[in-house]
C-alpha cells in the first residue's frame, strides 16, 4: 500500500516564510522530507528553518525574489547540487489587494500577477527539468475559492488564481509521461497575515461562517493533510486536480 511517508524526499516551498506556505513546509518536514524554503523576508525564513531543524530534517533557506526567473533558477540549481535531486515543489507564494474593479491600477495588477501566477511558471520551469531527469516529481500549486467563483473587489486576485488552476491542468497533461504529478490545493477563508484585516470585521467573519457548512473559517493547519497527500506516493494516480479545503463552501 502506498503511504504518506516522505522520508528521503527533498521539497522546495516558495512563500515558505509565513502563512499557508509555512504550514505546508512544516507538514512536509514532519512527514520526513528535507525542506528548502524561499521568500523575500529572511527573518521569517529563519524562524521556519529553526522549526524544521528541530524536527531533525535538513533545511535550506534563502531570501529570493520569486518573481525573478534567474534568481529562482539559481537557487534550484544550488539545492540540487546539495541534495542531488528535488522531488516536491510547492508554489506557495501569494499576495492580494482588495480593490473595486474600476480602481485597479496597473501597478497592482502587475504585482499580484507576478507573485501569484508568474512565480508559479518560473519556479516550475526551474524545477521540472530536474524532475524529468529522475522520472518523478510532485508539484503542488495554491489555488483559491476564486479559482472557481467570483467575488466582489477581487478581480485581479481571481484572475491570478483562475490562472493557477488552469496551469495546474495544463502541466499535469504535458508532463504526465515524465512521471510528474501536478495538483493544487484550494484553501477557503483562512486567517493568515495576508487576510488578518478581514478577520477584524466581525460582520464579514459572520458572513463567511454562514456560507461554510462546517460553520468555521480555516486555519493554516487545515491544509496540511491535503498537501502531504499530494506530495506523497498515496496520490500516485491523482494529477491535474484541485482539492478544495474550504469547509464545504463550494459544494454548498
Amino acid at each position: 500500500m502506498l503511504g504518506f511517508d516522505l522520508t528521503g524526499k527533498t521539497a522546495l516551498v516558495t512563500g515558505g516564510g509565513r502563512g499557508i506556505g509555512e504550514s505546508i513546509a512544516l507538514a512536509l518536514a514532519k512527514a520526513g522530507a528535507n525542506v528548502a524554503v524561499i521568500s523575500r523576508t529572511e527573518s521569517e525564513l529563519e524562524k521556519v528553518a529553526d522549526q524544521i531543524t528541530a524536527l531533525s530534517r535538513k533545511v535550506y533557506f534563502k531570501s529570493v525574489d520569486i518573481t525573478d526567473k534567474a534568481a529562482i533558477q539559481s537557487f534550484v540549481k544550488e539545492l540540487v547540487e546539495q541534495e542531488g535531486k528535488i522531488d516536491i515543489l510547492v508554489n506557495g507564494a501569494g499576495t492580494n489587494k482588495r480593490s473595486p474593479f474600476l480602481e485597479v491600477t496597473e501597478e497592482e495588477w502587475d504585482s499580484i500577477m507576478a507573485i501569484n501566477l508568474k512565480s508559479v511558471v518560473f519556479a516550475s520551469q526551474a524545477v521540472i527539468p530536474y524532475m524529468q531527469k529522475q522520472g518523478y516529481g510532485k508539484i503542488i500549486n495554491i489555488a483559491s475559492l476564486t479559482s472557481e467563483i467570483g467575488m466582489k473587489n477581487l478581480t485581479t486576485y481571481s484572475a491570478s488564481k483562475g490562472g493557477v488552476s488552469q496551469i495546474t491542468k495544463a502541466l499535469a497533461v504535458e508532463f504526465a509521461e515524465d512521471g510528474i504529478f501536478v495538483n493544487a490545493v484550494g484553501p477557503g477563508y483562512f486567517k493568515t497575515k495576508m487576510t488578518a484585516s478581514l478577520f477584524e470585521d466581525k460582520q464579514k467573519v459572520g458572513w463567511m461562517e454562514s456560507r461554510i457548512p462546517l460553520k468555521r473559517t480555516g486555519n493554516t493547519e487545515d491544509v496540511q493533510g491535503a498537501a502531504v497527500f499530494l506530495a506523497s506516493e498515496a496520490s500516485n494516480y491523482v494529477t491535474g486536480q484541485t482539492i478544495y479545503v474550504d469547509g464545504g463552501w463550494l459544494i454548498s
